[in-house]
């Protein structure tokens, strides 16, 4: 798959990945705290900025340092021929406080602070818009620099000043001690007590208007509206439109259409909650589905098992750039999709295929239920996805592509690769009906260095940068970056 990115045979070699920075990075031994634990992770369009949602409902906000260095941005120096001596840089911009823990007193719920998802809105005015949600809220938040004014030149000293309110600005005029709060009293004193000497007996020649300056700037970050209300089941995504005035937001059962600048109404675009809840089942969604445009891939006879519709839910999905191809993620694999296409998708990537064997103990600790994100290159040629033990895998989906690499969070991502057999791969115009390649398959249960998989190290949350091969990957509290 081409996007117009670059050449099918550049796509087509692997790429070598290499470490670039790391935020929060863990030392040995060091407990984590829940609310530090990253759940969310977005690039802006332009890539210049990302954004990172906790448990805590922080976001955090990066942006990118290397390009204002260069003068440029890297992928026009890259078409120049520019010489780029360094890596991607980011560097830390600013964080607040976007959502709070609240308790629903109708449902006697509690509704946690963590954020569950962060999508980049068109910016303007050199101000940075984003809209942040957890289980039941959505905010659009503006982030912008304000220049702090303060106040210069003061007629009086500060401490004297004091009982009449505090003198902000660090400058002031060097006026002896004794002079009085404010020039106080003249020499006629004013019902001034006649023993205060603070007060110069040759009074005060000239007075002094202060100056008020701005030397500063501080970023500030603003909540624009709230939208609230409007889901029963815990909200787990939210989408810009293209038209930069609307966006959606879906729990399990329904899809709402919102305007930015409305708060206080959506539009319910769908809706499968049947009239009995205890008719809800996985068959039932997909049948209240059929009036949609459906991509379902056919059961193989005598496959169907107690797992088969828990590791079949898809956790995430993602729109490559020539809007044709879905990238979608379930429990055991990546499955790219062609719109055009229903009767199955056109390409499936295993991701970890050796833990089938376990699926019964994965069910018993509730790590069969983990909702891995997925992602696309800006060119469409690989996509990526994460697994446990904190390692993410990348695969290459374009014409002649074998591409299959194992990487970990880590400083040294390539020191557990995982070596998988080639197959050779079928461009995707080739492909049809329900003739399908598989790549990746790994049937092992141990990585490369015999270490057994931790599944309580989970990377759940990934992201590829728009215009660049850069990924950003949440373990734990720690923010890994890559380039290649």
């Amino acid at each position: 798959m081409d996007n117009g990115g670059g050449s099918s045979e550049a796509a087509a070699q692997p790429l070598e990945w290499k470490f670039s920075q790391v935020f929060g990075e863990r030392t040995a031994g060091e407990e984590v705290q829940e609310v530090d634990i990253i759940s969310a992770i977005e690039f802006d369009k332009s890539g210049d900025h990302l954004a990172t949602g906790d448990r805590g409902g922080r976001v955090v906000l990066f942006e990118r340092t290397d390009t204002r260095d260069n003068g440029g941005q890297r992928r026009d120096l890259e078409m120049m021929d520019y010489s780029m001596s360094r890596h991607p840089e980011f560097r830390y911009k600013t964080e607040f406080q976007s959502h709070e823990p609240e308790f629903d007193y109708l449902k006697s719920l509690e509704i946690e602070e963590k954020i569950n998802k962060i999508r980049w809105c068109q910016s303007a005015n050199s101000a940075l818009y984003l809209l942040s949600t957890n289980d039941k809220t959505i905010k659009l938040w503006k982030v912008q620099e304000k220049k702090v004014k303060k106040v210069f030149d003061w007629n009086v000293h500060p401490e004297k000043a004091a009982g009449n309110g505090p003198i902000f600005g660090s400058h002031v005029s060097a006026i002896p001690k004794s002079y009085m709060a404010n020039g106080g009293c003249g020499e006629r004193n004013f019902g001034c007590a006649s023993n205060d000497s603070s007060f110069p007996p040759g009074g005060v020649s000239s007075l002094r208007l202060p100056v008020v300056t701005s030397q500063e700037t501080n970023l500030v970050a603003g909540c624009r509206r709230i939208y609230a209300h409007a889901h029963d089941y815990h909200i787990n995504s939210i989408s810009n439109n293209s038209d930069g005035e609307t966006f959606i937001s879906a729990d399990d059962l329904r899809i709402n259409l919102w305007n930015l600048e409305i708060s206080n109404q959506s539009f319910n675009i769908v809706d499968v909650k049947p009239a009995n809840m205890e008719d809800l089942t996985g068959g039932t969604l997909r049948s209240l589905s059929r009036g949609n445009n459906m991509f379902e891939e056919q059961e193989a006879p005598g496959t169907r098992s107690f797992f088969t519709e828990i590791i079949a839910s898809i956790s995430d999905i993602k729109f490559a750039r020539n809007g044709r191809h879905i990238l979608s993620r379930d429990y055991m694999t990546l499955k790219l999709w062609d719109i055009n296409m229903d009767s199955g998708p056109v390409a499936t990537f295993q991701v970890h295929e050796h833990l089938r064997p376990k699926l019964c103990d994965l069910y018993e600790n509730d790590s069969i239920f983990d909702k891995f994100e997925c992602c696309l290159s800006g060119d469409g040629g690989r996509v990526a996805t994460g697994s446990y033990s904190n390692l993410f895998r990348v695969f290459g989906c374009s014409e002649g592509s074998a591409e299959s690499t194992t990487l970990e969070a880590s400083k040294n991502p390539m020191r557990r690769q995982v070596q998988t057999p080639s197959r050779p791969s079928r461009p995707l115009g080739s492909l049809s009906g329900v003739v399908r390649r598989v790549k990746g398959a790994d049937n092992s249960a141990l990585d490369a260095n015999g270490n057994a998989f931790d599944f309580s190290m989970k990377l759940l949350h990934l992201a590829w940068h728009p215009s660049e091969n850069s990924i950003a990957c949440a373990a734990s509290n720690s923010l890994y970056m890559y380039y290649a």
